[in-house]
């Protein structure tokens, strides 16, 4: 009998060991083929970055940014730089500062509705997938959304049209360096930078005076009159712009500063922080 059961237990074994190989191999034939039918995307992996060539009359210019990865987009971001540096469009909307709803009547905030934007492009994978219901370009494509859209789409296709392109050098985020003392005529030199994808997307150069009072809104509201007074080729927020803009240009506070075209105003003190605020 015992003889009799040790065979009985011998073929269960058997049995077993060939019942886990069965299965083992059909999993990994399932694997491969599901491997196999993993089709690669349209698009070549990286990063993808385009943004509008200047500031809107409000202050604004859109940026997009997408990832690819097998050849379809996995994160899509639409957001806004202001041209005085700071927090980007995005977090100054999550923030509660950007008073859509509020003021405007908005639907949602614009954080909420960029978002709602984006996901529609993660699910069509195709910028150009999109109707417009106006020259604005407002859409009824997507649902909760009465903010234009057409600036997100559009740059993303510019994008994608563009190719891939490298993460910039620096740190993303908000930079901001002030000189230490107020000069001898009561200002004091301020530099603010934001960085998005590690590139220098917004600067801003001003003063401000013992009270706080900015030199750049004084000039633009006539009150520091160096054109009238002084005979400037252009009033002294306009150069400072002007002087900002080239660290735009040259993705960086690279030199020679003293000869930025239309800009007569003493600005090597502005790129010194600079340097300093991206330490370097």
């Amino acid at each position: 009998m015992g003889g009799i059961h040790e065979k009985v237990l011998f073929i269960l074994v058997l049995l077993l060991v060939a019942f886990s190989i069965s299965a083992k191999g059909g999993e990994e034939a399932a694997s491969a083929e599901s491997a196999a039918a993993v089709e690669v995307g349209p698009y070549a992996d990286g990063l993808y970055v385009a943004s509008e060539d200047a500031f809107s009359n409000s202050g604004w210019k859109y940026i997009a940014t997408l990832e690819v990865e097998n050849g379809y987009i996995v994160t899509a971001d639409w957001n806004g730089v202001f041209i005085n540096a700071g927090y980007d469009k995005k977090t100054v909307s999550e923030n509660g500062n950007y008073k859509m709803v509020q003021f405007g009547g908005a639907q949602s905030d614009w954080h909420v509705q960029a978002k709602a934007a984006e996901a529609l492009l993660l699910e069509t994978q195709d910028p150009s997938a999109i109707t417009y219901k106006d020259d604005a370009g407002h859409t009824d494509d997507i649902a909760g959304v009465s903010i234009h859209v057409v600036e997100f789409f559009s740059l993303a296709e510019e994008a994608l049209a563009a190719g891939t392109v490298e993460v910039g050098p620096y740190a993303n985020g908000l930079f901001h360096a002030e000189a230490t003392d107020f000069d001898d005529n009561g200002w004091k030199s301020v530099v603010d930078i934001t960085v998005i994808s590690g590139n220098i997307v917004a600067v801003n150069f001003d003063s401000v005076n013992a009270e706080g009072e900015s030199k750049a809104i004084l000039a633009l509201e006539g009150e520091y009159g160096m054109v009238e007074n002084g005979g400037a080729k252009a009033s002294w927020d306009v150069q400072a712009r002007t002087a900002a803009d080239y660290i735009l240009t040259m993705q960086g506070p690279a030199g020679p500063v003293d000869d930025v075209a239309g800009v007569s105003i003493y600005v090597s003190d502005f790129y010194v922080l600079a340097m300093d605020a991206m330490g370097l």
